[in-house]
């Protein structure tokens, strides 16, 4: 399953917003207000929103200045949460969140519909900071 979100303007340059998503931490500024836990350990960090299980990211890969790649740090769910960052002017940049996992087609029915809101908001976030 791959979820895109929309493509954002950033008020960043791309290095300063590419610094911004690498600090695990500032996350939790981008999380959608129904969120119950928020936990940072070194390059990881652990979230659950109301009525879902706890989730933790784990930073996967970085390509410097352009591109961040998140991953379940649970080997039952596979799935990626990447930033894809291109530079707009030296004081903006523009970014897209995309999700991706592999999940059995019941599964995907039912997170499809909460993910896509949860992509939505962390790029509207984003837009925002």
């Amino acid at each position: 399953m791959n979820i895109k979100g929309n493509i954002v303007h950033v008020k960043k340059s791309q290095e300063e917003l590419y610094h911004y998503l690498l600090k695990v931490e500032n996350f939790k500024g981008l999380m959608p207000d129904d969120i119950e836990k928020f936990e940072v350990e070194e390059d990881s960090f652990l979230f659950r929103l109301k009525g879902m299980p706890e989730i933790r990211l784990v930073i996967k890969d970085k390509t410097p200045h352009s591109q961040i790649i998140l991953g379940s740090a649970s080997s039952k769910l596979s799935f990626s949460l990447q930033a894809d960052i291109n530079e707009n002017s030296s004081t903006t940049s523009n970014v897209q969140l995309s999700f991706n996992g592999e999940f059995n087609m019941m599964m995907a029915m039912m997170v499809k519909k909460p993910l896509t809101k949860f992509i939505d908001v962390l790029t509207d976030s984003l837009e925002k900071i």
